[in-house]
């Protein structure tokens, strides 16, 4: 999967509003996925710290298991409407593939309706655990770690992914309209020969960069 992200200015102001939303929620939504990957960076660095404090000094870190119980919550579910963005989680591409124009948009916006539905109905769960959590005071079992507030994120990282499925949602609709339109906000399904292509195009981009920065280097020296 890919997304479009071209210059704008030929757009309609229906298009270009749509894009720079998309934008918007998407430097959000990165921030998010940045936080989640700085969280399993620090959980490496805190495994060290038990298994070392643990072996060597006999000072494990106190209430460990459920720190870590705690982080898996936010970095488990924080990204993933970032994944939905660009495309990252498994479907079935397998049939959805051979359709094209309005057929293919059609599909995408009917699975794009049950994707709301169900995000909908994982949030309000989700929200009920929380309140649940907060009324009776629920907590872990070793340092009495309040659980509410990582529940509480779990109700938001779904509502966070409606969001994103009601952006791809407007981008699937304007496509069924309109068919030869640029997608925007949306993910594009790619052919493996074109996700070859993007591989060696990034792969030679990398290789140019470094000869770039080998030549500077000669050249001050």
């Amino acid at each position: 999967m890919a997304t479009s992200d071209t210059d704008r200015s030929h757009l309609s102001p229906g298009a270009r509003l749509l894009a720079k939303v998309d934008e918007f929620v998407f430097k959000i939504e990165s921030m998010f996925n940045l936080t989640s990957a700085f969280l399993i960076l620090f959980l490496m660095f805190l495994a060290v710290v038990q298994v070392v404090g643990r072996k060597v000094f006999n000072l494990p870190v106190r209430g460990y298991v459920d720190w870590v119980e705690f982080a898996m919550a936010i970095f488990a579910f924080i990204s993933i409407a970032y994944t939905q963005k660009l495309g990252g989680h498994v479907r079935m591409e397998f049939i959805i593939s051979r359709f094209k124009g309005r057929v293919l948009w059609g599909i995408e916006i009917v699975g794009t309706l049950l994707g709301i539905f169900i995000g909908l109905v994982l949030m309000w769960y989700a929200y009920t655990h929380f309140l649940r959590a907060w009324d009776i005071g629920d907590s872990s079992m070793d340092i009495e770690l309040p659980i509410w507030p990582s529940k509480l994120l779990v109700a938001f990282a779904f509502f966070s992914l409606n969001i994103r499925f009601i952006i791809q949602l407007c981008g699937f609709t304007r496509l069924f309209f309109y068919p030869d339109a640029e997608p925007i906000g949306v993910p594009v399904i790619e052919s493996v020969d074109e996700q070859a292509q993007k591989e060696i195009d990034a792969g030679l981009a990398g290789e140019e960069e470094k000869v770039d920065i080998v030549s500077s280097g000669g050249l001050r020296q």
